[in-house]
């Protein structure tokens, strides 16, 4: 038996973990309403359930510590005049909660201090909870709310009126109308809540710059008749729809938001199995779980270099309608949980299903725990509508994990999503006549991977390359000393090295937006007239010439001593050191290389001895 390459990555071995039925939530009465939502949300605190309640519409809110079998009269939250749709928690307080309804009226609800479904009262005595604040303003049933997750109470909401409303929760009224001209079947805000993509009735994938009220892009997505589902991929420019193929296919599709005319990879075939797949991304771990309604399992997927890549399959033979994953800062660091899952089973309890990386060390796992977001906004309504586009600060999982509470490790990022509306490709040629390189070398962010692979020398003829660099120059770096001063290779490689790897973590909505091309083209535009000398040391140092002006520079030094022929030898000197930088991280690249694959064939080997 021939051996088989494993790709590696520190979750292959996640596992989904059940939870006994005595810990799970009992004794409920799901909505049984054939309406295409998820019937569960929930945050660190607290589950919401549709309600299945006669005489109107109601849902219940569940403590999580409240385990077990509820009672048979629990308060409910009811103020709705027909069947709740669906629910969202307020990402900045975990108090606050939304409900659209089929009457047509957003609730707005705030869970009372020391809420508890078994309060000291007999059954007939429990009071139902009342809702503080309602939004009137769709004509038809409300099928979606969605909070904002930058702006502070910016919500979104979906209705039969074949519009998405936004509305200020503070003013009470809507701002903002999106017309689609068809059923909303699930929409998604960007990170930074500038923008709100949508999947509907017509088969159509819109990607809206919400504050114009008209979409940025428009494109064909899954033909299959039934429902479709939409995710955005946290920081990332790309997002990820479910739904059917014309052949009732399950599928899968991964876009970017800057090109969504097909997507990445085309559409991906999944199974024939008819349930809709319920997409949610854990941006943590990159990951992407995929719940089916009306079968019992989840799959999940890790997405690398544009591609999803299967992990795993959590198995069950309990069927779910509705799901809801917990929020990064919820989950429990000292299992090594990366995630949590409340699945619905038979319409009557309720089973968390615990998402674990398996590793022996009882320390917290610093590389599988990366800053998340925390229960601080990035701007205020106003901010937001008057065009500010921001990530709300992220918090320590360190500061969790030790019991600290929510430490904050960074603040307000201004980091605009990636898109084409109207105002930007008019702002994008104004840097490009002042500097046609600069501008052309930033508008070239697709293509930064490639710098990595793009070194085919060997690693003779590159040390040898550098050999005959530094002979060349050795004597003239002897005579320019006192221009040399006492910097070290170190410190001109290290800001190098950091802006490689950097590219590769940061997100690509931040690398590949206009706005930061704009903000980078002036950066290197600005101190151009200043000093030309610094203009030249901003240019990439592969691209440094060194044939010409090194034998000139060091001739009218040595006649003439002056301070320019000094700043000219100072910049050859900079540009052999930065060379010098560039090989030696290409070369360790190449050894990292041959390692990994000494060790695969090794690995080989050892299969097929």
């Amino acid at each position: 038996m021939s051996g088989r390459f494993v790709r590696s990555s520190k979750y292959r071995h996640v596992f989904g973990r059940p939870t006994r039925k005595d810990q799970c939530y009992d004794n409920l009465r799901v909505s049984k309403n054939a309406w295409d939502t998820n019937l569960v949300k929930v945050n660190p605190r607290y589950l919401s359930v549709n309600w299945e309640a006669g005489g109107g519409g109601a849902f219940a809110v569940i403590p999580l510590e409240e385990r077990g079998k509820l009672p048979e009269r629990i308060p409910l939250f009811r103020g709705h005049t027909a069947v709740v749709l669906d629910t969202d928690w307020n990402p900045f307080n975990d108090d606050l909660i939304a409900s659209g309804s089929d009457d047509g009226k957003v609730l707005l609800w705030r869970v009372p201090e020391g809420f508890t479904l078994r309060p000291d009262v007999e059954p007939d005595e429990v009071q139902d909870i009342a809702p503080v604040g309602k939004l009137s303003g769709h004509p038809k049933k409300i099928g979606h709310v969605l909070f904002n997750p930058s702006a502070e109470n910016i919500l979104a909401t979906a209705s039969g009126d074949f519009t998405v409303k936004i509305w200020d929760i503070e003013a009470g009224a809507p701002k903002l109308t999106l017309k689609l001209g068809d059923i909303v079947q699930s929409q998604a805000w960007s990170a930074n809540g500038s923008l709100l993509v949508t999947t509907s009735r017509d088969k159509k994938l819109r990607i809206w710059d919400v504050r114009q009220e008209r979409p940025a892009h428009e494109t064909q997505g899954h033909s299959g008749a039934k429902n479709s589902r939409v995710v955005w991929l946290g920081e990332r420019d790309r997002i990820a729809t479910t739904g059917f193929s014309k052949m009732s296919d399950r599928q899968l599709a991964l876009w970017d938001i800057r090109a969504p005319r097909e997507p990445i990879n085309g559409f991906k075939t999944l199974d024939s199995i008819s349930g809709v797949c319920m997409p949610f991304w854990d941006d943590g771990t990159q990951c992407l779980y995929l719940a089916g309604r009306g079968d019992g399992n989840i799959r999940y997927f890790e997405l690398e270099n544009d591609k999803f890549e299967f992990l795993a399959e959590y198995k069950s033979g309990d069927p779910q309608r509705g799901i809801a994953f917990m929020p990064k800062r919820g989950v429990n660091a000292h299992e090594n949980e990366v995630t949590r899952a409340f699945k619905t089973v038979n319409d009557s309890y309720i089973e968390p299903v615990s998402f674990i990386v398996p590793r022996r060390s009882e320390n917290f796992q610093d590389d599988i725990y990366p800053p998340t977001f925390g229960l601080k906004p990035a701007m205020g309504p106003s901010e937001w509508f008057a065009g500010k586009e921001a990530i709300p600060p992220k918090i320590s999982m360190a500061s969790l994990y030790e019991g600290e509470g929510l430490k904050e490790v960074t603040g307000v990022q201004e980091k605009p999503t990636a898109t084409t509306s109207a105002p930007e490709p008019k702002a994008e040629p104004e840097p490009k006549p002042a500097e046609p390189v600069a501008a052309k070398k930033a508008a070239e962010p697709v293509s930064t991977p490639t710098p990595v692979i793009k070194p085919e020398v060997s690693m003779k003829e590159q040390g040898a390359s550098m050999a005959a660099m530094v002979n060349k120059f050795a004597d003239k770096e002897d005579d320019a000393e006192p221009v040399d001063d006492d910097s070290s290779f170190e410190e001109i490689s290290k800001p190098t090295e950091r802006s490689a790897r950097s590219a590769d973590n940061a997100s690509p909505s931040i690398k590949t937006s206009p706005w930061q091309q704009k903000e980078e083209a002036k950066s290197q535009a600005s101190p151009a007239p200043a000093s030309p000398v610094a203009a030249e040391r901003s240019t990439p140092t592969v691209s440094t010439p060194t044939t010409t002006t090194p034998p000139a520079s060091v001739g009218s030094t040595l006649q003439s001593g002056t301070a320019v022929a000094a700043d000219a030898v100072h910049r050859e000197v900079s540009a052999i050191k930065d060379l010098l930088a560039e090989q030696t991280k290409i070369i360790a690249a190449q050894a990292e290389q041959m390692q990994n694959l000494t060790a695969e064939i090794e690995s080989l080997k050892a299969k097929l001895g």
